[in-house]
């Protein structure tokens, strides 16, 4: 388990807020030099507490609006490293994860229009190990939230 103490805790929470302030603005609120945040930063980094730093764009925006969740169900027991190397070659898979329950995998798809996304259905159920699919189609986006420290 990645143990945070309530400096660096405050840290990650003013880099989910911006991830593009300054270490200078970062210290100014939790009360740190630039330079004793940039190695809480880095610190946080290798840890893998913080993964990276991106721009979060909507994917309606880039031509990927349509999307659906798929439950995965495999052919006997499939072992996880299997179902994503399978799931991988696939663009529109943009998530995967393994669940209870009856299905082996939920599958996050992200698609152009319904015609792309009945094709990378197709596709995923193409997977040799995969025996059926159920799918649901996203109407609209209610709640998304980033995680909070």
């Amino acid at each position: 388990m990645l143990r945070m103490d309530t400096l660096d805790q405050r840290i990650v929470s003013q880099l989910v807020t911006d991830a593009r302030a300054s270490y200078a603005e970062i210290g100014a609120v939790v009360g740190l030099s630039a330079p004793a945040v940039k190695r809480r930063v880095d610190k946080l980094l290798d840890q893998g507490v913080l993964r990276g730093f991106t721009a979060v764009v909507d994917p309606e925006a880039l031509g990927w609006g349509t999307e659906a969740f798929v439950e995965v169900h495999c052919h006997g027991n499939v072992p996880t490293h299997r179902i994503r190397s399978g799931l991988e070659p696939l663009p529109e898979v943009v998530a995967a994860y393994t669940v209870s329950g009856p299905a082996d995998a939920i599958v996050h798809l992200r698609a152009a229009d319904i015609h792309h996304l009945e094709t990378a259905l197709e596709r995923l159920r193409g997977v040799e190990f995969i025996s059926r699919t159920v799918s649901t189609v996203v109407l609209s986006r209610l709640l998304e939230r980033p995680p909070q420290p």
